[in-house]
């Protein structure tokens, strides 16, 4: 290879990162760090106005952040910049890929890219046979010894787009129907089709062609005309080139007639990227495809058009339940096999893989996660967290919908399909724009990553050219982690924090030992108000998953200190037992768990019974009372019965699951009982445990672990520190020291024999010392000017300094001199207090480490005796600049389509905030402290 001055500075650049890492991994026991442990980052392509130059630039910063691959989305441009727009996947298009997959890879990191413009798959080469398509049903009522003449068409002025006129059926008062389809005008021209009961019906170009001639003789009709039409939704936030329809996600001629382009453009490029993303499913309103009444009655096994007038029933009765049961598992099923399953065979194809969002589906969840090789969940808004000191202003957040029990189906997915990597969409509107911190990053991916996401996607990052003005290119729903934002300046510590833990929490196998049945049909065989199309959206869990044992168990069971997974019915039909044990392709299982339900198929039920009767743990909170659907649903009831009094003894549901939990020798990990959440894997027989603390006290106890006799490491994601911990040994358990502070965690992973130096536990011999003295300030860096050096008594926000230091966003360096405490200590503890909102710290010259997160703590080894120096660089937040700029009246909105919206999607307004508290506020203190024995 020819080098380049480029190439040896990138050579140089990771080069001197392996040296580094090397130094300390000769004998560290953590792993080696791949850019698969760090964190990635989606990558917004505004306009598709990228260049070379500043492609390079970008990622050369990601990586030396320490981001560990990109996922390009192209979205809508930027106002001025239309001379730069690149058509999306044209050659220039295509040139500008190649490179960024080019400078990726001589930089360690990997390429993920969106199949289409923004979301959700569409775009100009979607036709309209091929787009998005929803039920148009017209009913005209008709009298005894009426006569219907007239053309069938649709009447609604909203329907702009054409539909297609499918079928045309005559109900009559005593429920008897009459296939009137063949007697369309259309059809009496082309005698061969086969209407109602085979293939659609072509339209030949002639006047009044779906004109209906009938008479009703003897009864009252009503005349039901089926339409497939098109929703109209065209792609949200597209690039330029990818405007147009959204696709038909139930049709795989659909799909391939979408995949068509990037046949071509991926021609020669298989393997090149890593993988191709699907965004969470936002195709509204979209419940029907052409063909769906023959995939309905293939799957469903009768004729729905005989059924329409129970379907469209705007009661809510049993019977029309069953049926829009019925139609919402046809949904689900089309999208998973025609749609999901067919892409990700496509992308292996091409030899990527896929990485897919299914939540906002309108089908079983567990199953479409599971499709793709990597299922991906995502957070949106801001959770609640009870530690001190942890800052949550009301006015800057929106309310969070990262829900514990939504976030795990898609890493259950992944656990028993086995898949090993699980992602999410990380920090989406975590605060309003410019006001998140890095502290506020911390708690929200930790409990991510304690319901099993091992794969952070950082949502996100704006590509943007240095021409652009600060600040930047922007996303209208990030937090944006580009250089322009201050807090670019310590985001390498929070990412480091990230991929120690990824590194961890990537090795072996998930160690959840329950499986939970999701009752699907629960959900489906209700009213829900009549539509057909039900969504099971993260926004809106109280509609499908508050409120349901299903959800009361598994938040019950995990209270108490139990790992679950869930599963599907599509799983349990392929589960196994070995051992005792249930088996799945993603591993073995102690015990499945029937929440109480009142549907199961009976299918479902007859494997529950085989894997029970070989040897199995079923544990029934309940027994369903009928079966799903419509078809032979009172045959199949009465054999569920059957099935249920024959088999009585066997299928005794319990009234206690933690009682029945231990009688199977499964035991809950009582360390939750602390407050401390945790997840558990298994790595070749030992375990690992990820622990947080994420309650208002220290806990300084011995946990016990459920596995005995083991000697136990200590690993501190944080500060990358290791040790053998104190433990008391059990035939059963393992008892272990640990102190966590709020705000803190840990690993802990079991072994043997002890292979590492003691953990060291310290503790404080006398009450924390304030440092006091004259605080020498010195702006560093930053805008929109350097405020003038200050000295201050008291540590208070730099934004009393002045108005230069109001509008100030950046990073200053507080100095000061104290004299070392006359009091003995083998170590000191260094609390900042009220850090606004990151610090690195400096001690006689020595660099301590970054305090980024509550607590803002670090422990410094001897002070000098005398003199000592104390230097702490602090950044704030970008708000108190991007406030000065619109009170100044600097327009920096440039952006085509939503051009920049609030947390509360109205229009974005900094004039309207008070200056943010920045700096270093403190108090600042050192605490002497002895190491325990």
């Amino acid at each position: 290879m020819k080098l380049t001055q480029s190439n040896l500075f990138i050579a140089f650049l990771f080069c001197g990162a392996l040296s580094a890492f090397a130094q300390e991994t000769s004998t560290s026991p953590w792993p080696e760090s791949t850019n698969i442990n760090q964190p990635w980052a989606r990558w917004w392509w505004m306009g598709s106005a990228v260049d070379k130059p500043n492609l390079k630039k970008s990622l050369i910063d990601f990586y030396k952040a320490g981001i560990g691959g990109v996922e390009i989305t192209p979205i809508y441009g930027v106002k001025g910049e239309e001379n730069n727009f690149i058509d999306y996947l044209s050659p220039k298009w295509m040139d500008m890929l190649d490179y960024t997959i080019h400078i990726a890879d001589s930089l360690h990191m990997q390429v993920d890219m969106v199949l289409g413009t923004g979301w959700p798959y569409g775009g100009s080469h979607v036709t309209l046979p091929y787009a998005a398509t929803k039920l148009i049903v017209e009913k005209y009522p008709l009298k005894r010894n009426e006569t219907f003449n007239k053309n069938i068409t649709v009447s609604s002025t909203k329907e702009k787009l054409p539909a297609e006129l499918l079928y045309v059926v005559a109900y009559a008062s005593d429920g008897t129907y009459i296939n009137l389809t063949d007697q369309l005008k259309k059809n009496k021209v082309n005698a061969s089709d086969k209407g109602i009961e085979g293939s659609h019906i072509a339209l030949p170009n002639q006047a009044e062609a779906s004109k209906l001639n009938w008479k009703a003789h003897k009864k009252d009709y009503t005349i039901y005309a089926v339409f497939s039409g098109k929703t109209g939704q065209e792609v949200k936030r597209a690039a330029p080139a990818g405007s147009g329809y959204t696709l038909d996600h139930y049709s795989k001629e659909a799909l391939s007639a979408y995949l068509l382009p990037f046949n071509t453009a991926f021609k020669g490029r298989e393997g090149k990227i890593r993988a191709i993303f699907n965004d969470s499913f936002e195709v509204y309103g979209t419940d029907f495809t052409p063909n769906f009444f023959e995939e309905f009655k293939a799957l469903r096994g009768y004729d729905l058009k005989k059924e329409l007038p129970v379907l469209l029933s705007e009661t809510d009765n049993e019977v029309a339940n069953r049926i829009r049961s019925d139609y919402r598992e046809t949904i689900g099923d089309l999208l998973l096999s025609k749609f999901d399953k067919s892409w990700t065979s496509w992308a292996h194809s091409k030899n990527f893989k896929t990485k897919l969002q299914a939540h906002g589906s309108p089908g079983n969840l567990i199953d479409l996660y599971a499709s793709a090789d990597i299922p991906e969940c995502e957070t949106f808004g801001s959770m609640p967290f009870d530690i001190p000191g942890f800052r949550r202003e009301k006015e800057d957040i929106r309310e969070g919908d990262a829900d514990p029990v939504m976030l795990k189906f898609s890493s259950s997915a992944a656990h028993i399909s086995g898949k090993n990597l699980v992602s999410s969409e990380t920090f989406t509107w975590l605060r309003e724009h410019f006001k998140t911190a890095l502290s506020q990053c911390k708690p929200e991916v930790e409990d991510l990553m304690l319901n099993g996401v091992n794969h952070v996607f950082l949502h996100g990052s704006t590509y943007s050219p240095q021409r652009a003005a600060w600040p930047g290119w922007q996303f209208y729903a990030s937090v944006n982690f580009n250089a322009n934002n201050s807090i670019w300046q310590d985001a390498p510590a929070l990412f480091s924090y990230i991929s120690n833990c990824q590194s961890l929490l990537q090795q072996g196998k998930s160690d959840n030992e329950i499986l939970l049945y999701w009752p699907i049909f629960d959900t489906w065989d209700k009213y829900q108000k009549g539509t057909l199309f039900f969504q099971f959206k993260i926004h809106s869990l109280s509609e499908w998953l508050y409120n349901t044992s299903f959800y009361d168990t598994t938040k019950s069971l995990m209270k108490k200190g139990y790992g679950v997974d869930f599963i599907s019915d599509n799983f349990i039909a392929d589960a196994s037992v070995i051992d005792g044990k249930i088996v799945l392709p993603g591993g073995s299982f102690k015990s499945l768990i029937v929440p109480s339900c009142k549907k199961m198929p009976l299918a479902t039920l007859q494997k529950l019974l085989e894997l029970k009767k070989a040897g199995a743990s079923i544990i029934f909170e309940g027994l369903p009372q009928s079966v799903p659907g419509f078809n032979d649903y009172k045959k199949q009831e009465q054999e569920l019965q059957n099935i249920l009094t024959t088999n009585a003894a066997l299928l005794q549901p319990t009234s206690d699951i933690f009682k029945a939990l231990e009688h199977i020798k499964l035991y809950r990990e009582s360390l939750v009982d602390t407050g401390l959440k945790y997840t558990r894997r298994d790595i070749d027989g030992e375990k690992m445990y990820y622990l947080v603390n994420h309650t208002p006290k220290t806990i300084d106890t011995f946990i016990a672990l459920q596995i005995g006799n083991k000697e136990v490491v200590i690993f501190d994601p944080l500060t990358r520190a290791y040790g053998n911990a104190l433990v008391t040994k059990n035939a059963n358990t393992t008892l272990v020291k640990v102190k966590i502070e709020p705000g803190e965690s840990y690993f802990l992973k079991t072994e043997n024999t002890a292979s590492q130096k003691k953990w060291s536990y310290y503790e404080p011999t006398a009450g924390a010392i304030t440092l006091k003295g004259n605080w020498k300030i010195a702006f560093d860096k930053g805008g929109p000017e350097l405020p003038a050096n200050a000295t201050v008594a008291t540590l208070e926000s730099w934004t009393k300094l002045g108005p230069q230091a109001e509008a100030f966003s950046g990073t200053a360096t507080y100095s000061l001199e104290f004299d070392k405490p006359n009091t003995k200590a083998e170590q000191w503890s260094l609390n900042l207090g009220d850090v606004r909102e990151s610090a690195k710290v400096w001690l006689n010259d020595e660099f301590i480490g970054t305090a980024w997160s509550v607590p803002y703590q670090l422990n410094i080894n001897k002070l000098k005796t005398g003199k000592n120096t104390l230097k702490i660089q602090v950044t704030n937040l970008s708000a108190n600049r991007i406030r000065d700029k619109e009170l100044k009246g600097e327009e920096w909105k440039i952006f085509y389509e939503i051009n920049m919206v609030d947390k509360d999607y109205k229009k974005f307004d900094a004039t309207k905030w008070t200056p943010m508290p920045s700096g270093l506020l403190g108090p600042v203190t050192i605490t002497p402290l002895k190491q325990e024995n």
